[in-house]
């Protein structure tokens, strides 16, 4: 269940932050920060997320010195219904597409499929991209924030802003060492004000299975960094491990507690959102691992995979967490 990879590498990044994060404590490590308000220049809140996705492919690409027609293929997905944000974004590129979906895992599914593909020779170079909008992702899930509904201390805000990397067989700093791929888990939450609690137990499981097919401890990772758990699901997922004698508590951390300063924003929970995981780990985590501070990092970007549709229905909501080992190569 969990692969390892040889030959996988990560050679260049791009992040685009948006107002609240360009606010937050690692705002310095942005590429690009848009803080004049949620429309990114557009006259649609979609449209501003769509834009964030292209925009950070399209600086990736610069930066890298390719064209298009040297990736195989781009990866990436949002929270868009129909991930139109990434489906919109690529009408600016010739370059084959993969759409994908683990809500705010999908970073982590992404990098996954990426390195099994390299790995497995069938590409040579493709770009993981993902992004998210703050008000296009409360108006779905949720209510739109102009509605004015009260908010639960519980619930997490979702990140606005966009984050590609450009893997490839060629070495690099950062290798892609290996993966553990999430299973659907259902731990009964029906709340959707409450996604950390909902996401504690799919990051535990793949936690637990990664470390127990690798014969490894918690402490072989400098750093374990789930995704947008938020203040209250971190301290559940620590719970949840514990019970099954796994201590991460000393080298653990969630994106969605470094993205935002809690004490000085109205963020409640903490960061949510695809561009959680992705904008942390690829503007921050990724030049600290270049800086020699952290050399072996597990990203689990976590995920709630619900439909506001069956959430009303009465059901509970699903989640998943993704796994991905990555290292500093020496």
């Amino acid at each position: 269940m969990t692969s390892k990879f040889n030959n996988v590498y990560i050679n260049e990044g791009y992040t685009i932050g948006g107002i609240y994060e360009a606010d937050g404590p690692i705002k310095d490590y942005f590429d690009l920060i848009y803080d004049k308000d949620f429309y990114y220049g557009c006259n649609t809140f979609e449209r501003a997320e769509e834009k964030l996705i292209s925009n950070s492919i399209a600086k990736l690409i610069s930066r890298a010195k390719v064209i298009d027609s040297d990736i195989d293929y781009v990866i990436s997905g949002d929270l868009e219904n129909q991930i139109a944000a990434s489906d919109y974004a690529m009408r600016d590129f010739n370059i084959p597409f993969l759409g994908i979906y683990s809500a705010c895992a999908t970073f982590g599914e992404g990098l996954i499929l990426s390195a099994n593909l390299i790995e497995g020779k069938c590409a040579k170079k493709i770009i993981v991209s993902t992004g998210s909008h703050n008000m296009v992702a409360e108006k779905q899930f949720r209510n739109p924030t102009e509605y004015g509904a009260p908010k639960k201390k519980t619930v997490t805000w979702t990140s606005t802003g966009a984050a590609s990397l450009l893997l490839s067989n060629k070495k690099s700093k950062i290798k892609v060492a290996s993966a553990t791929a999430g299973m659907v888990m259902d731990g009964g939450v029906k709340d959707a004000n409450n996604m950390g609690a909902v996401m504690a137990i799919a990051a535990a499981d793949t936690i637990r299975r990664h470390l127990a097919d690798l014969k490894i401890k918690p402490d072989y990772y400098d750093l374990i960094l789930t995704g947008d758990l938020g203040v209250y699901g971190k301290e559940i997922l620590i719970e949840y491990l514990k019970r099954e004698g796994i201590d991460i508590s000393r080298n653990y951390n969630d994106c969605g507690l470094i993205l935002y300063d809690r004490e000085k924003q109205p963020v409640y929970a903490g960061a949510s959102g695809p561009s959680s995981s992705a904008l942390v780990f690829s503007a921050y985590i990724m030049k600290e691992m270049e800086r020699g501070r952290y050399r072996r990092v597990l990203l689990v970007p976590t995920g709630a995979i619900f439909s506001p549709t069956r959430v009303f229905q009465g059901d509970s909501i699903p989640s998943i967490a993704h796994a991905i080992g990555l290292e500093v190569d020496e």
